[in-house]
């Protein structure tokens, strides 16, 4: 068994989708902080939440392994609030 997962997480704010090789043990917090510094977001990472397979992933302490992701698996972070349309 491998000791990194391979993960996409799209980040809505700018549509990216970013690839990374995670170990099952790291927090879904720390995955949330790199995917936002990688696209440059500068906003809190509190105001965003991650998502996998439609649901919301609790991020008190929860690693990966614990939301059930596997290899290969698309997650999404979006804002916790929908933005306003002007």
């Amino acid at each position: 068994m491998s000791a990194t997962i391979p993960v996409r997480v799209l980040v809505m704010d700018t549509w990216d989708e970013i690839a990374l090789d995670l170990a099952p043990a790291t927090p879904v917090a720390d995955l949330k902080r790199e995917v936002l510094a990688r696209a440059r977001i500068a906003r809190s990472p509190e105001e965003y939440v991650v998502k996998y397979r439609g649901a919301e992933v609790w991020e008190n302490g929860m690693t990966l392994a614990d939301a059930g992701v596997v290899p290969n698996a698309a997650l999404i972070v979006l804002p916790r609030r929908r933005l306003p349309v002007r």
